[in-house]
């Protein structure tokens, strides 16, 4: 893949676009300066409008669901798409990555199938054997804070490179955690994150049932949550790199009632005791040339530390930080929309780097207040 002029149109393809992640990616397009989204997919829709399941997009496109097979003959046809975003159920994507990766000069997998490089990792965590497993280790995982140099060099890759979606819930536990990974401070974390309904996707399901829903604080992974597995792979190094030695993560992950939005509260034994000077100035290190990271910590008022609600719809991801005197306790939080932030906002971060484009081209909205 070369690299980019920032002047050209590029061309995108969503293919599975029928939900959530791909009505915001189909949203955060159309209002992209360099990428041009020429096709999105569905099977069971294909030939109808996309605003049929993305009513917000009504009058902005005249695109239709095509099948995917209408996108590989496209492809075929006029060239491969400049990026291809993936939004296919858990093992689609890596039992079609090889004809995407023909179709495409680049492929940014927004599933879980190429988030963690290890097959034994895969099988530990999804107890099954990955369909592709030679492919895990070639993914860039595609969180720019954390992999900003590597996927800016897919630009110059010569062959397609597979840029992984990251998970809505990892997202936030790295954000949070980060800034104390890379002074090698974690001995302990136990991340508690609240999430909205839109995490379950748009498929409906008994969970998701508006009266089972409706007014719910319900602990759906008090333990073991998958996307534990991300966080260690990411920030193990990191903390070892800092002279940090392995850490304890603990996940837990509630339902409540909102839609769009995560939280994280991680709750953390340093190895070291901290102050809140020491937070805040690890906390301006690491964020202060992050274009979409706001550091939130107050001392008073309303809105002090982050809350999804002030970032809903932006691909922001607002942190913050307290210090429990008494315990030592180092509580660190990170708030973000689960959809952009944490799904298409980051994936088309990602992309742009690997693109060779502006990281933020097409990206910067704020938010609404109130929402």
């Amino acid at each position: 893949m070369t690299n980019t002029d920032s002047n050209s149109t590029l061309r995108a393809a969503v293919i599975g676009g029928s939900g959530y992640t791909g009505g915001e990616l189909a949203r955060l397009l159309m209002q992209h300066p360099s990428i041009e989204l020429t096709a999105i997919t569905s099977r069971r829709l294909a030939g109808k409008p996309i605003h049929t399941v993305h009513p917000n997009l009504r009058g902005f496109t005249q695109l239709q669901f095509a099948t995917a097979d209408d996108a590989l003959s496209h492809a075929q046809n006029a060239g491969p798409f400049d990026v291809v975003f993936l939004c296919l159920p858990h093992r689609r994507s890596a039992e079609q990555i090889e004809q995407w990766l023909g179709a495409a000069r680049l492929v940014v997998d927004l599933s879980a199938d190429f988030r963690l490089r290890s097959p034994d990792d895969y099988r530990e965590w999804y107890g099954e054997d990955h369909p592709t497993p030679e492919r895990l280790a070639t993914a860039t995982y595609g969180l720019p804070e954390l992999h900003r140099d590597d996927l800016r060099a897919l630009s110059t890759s010569n062959t397609t490179p597979i840029v992984s979606g990251v998970g809505c819930n990892a997202t936030a536990m790295n954000l949070a955690l980060l800034p104390l990974a890379r002074a090698g401070l974690i001995e302990r974390a136990i991340c508690d994150i609240k999430v909205g309904s839109s995490e379950a996707g748009a498929e409906p399901n008994l969970g998701s049932h508006h009266p089972e829903r409706a007014g719910t604080v319900r602990h759906y992974a008090p333990a073991g949550h998958r996307h534990a597995a991300e966080v260690n792979q990411a920030l193990t190094p990191i903390q070892s790199a800092a002279g940090g030695s392995a850490f304890t993560l603990d996940v837990a992950v509630t339902a409540i009632e909102l839609i769009r939005g995560a939280v994280c509260t991680a709750h953390i034994i340093p190895t070291e005791a901290i102050s809140t000077k020491q937070l805040y100035t690890l906390f301006r290190e690491a964020y202060a040339d992050e274009p979409f990271v706001r550091v939130v910590r107050d001392r008073a008022g309303l809105h002090r530390l982050p809350d999804p609600k002030h970032v809903a719809g932006t691909n922001l991801a607002d942190v913050g930080f307290d210090v429990d005197e008494r315990t030592g306790r180092v509580i660190c939080i990170a708030a973000i929309d689960n959809l952009v932030k944490g799904a298409a906002g980051s994936a088309i971060q990602a992309a742009n780097l690997a693109l060779g484009l502006d990281e933020t081209a097409g990206l910067n909205h704020i938010g609404l207040h109130p929402n």
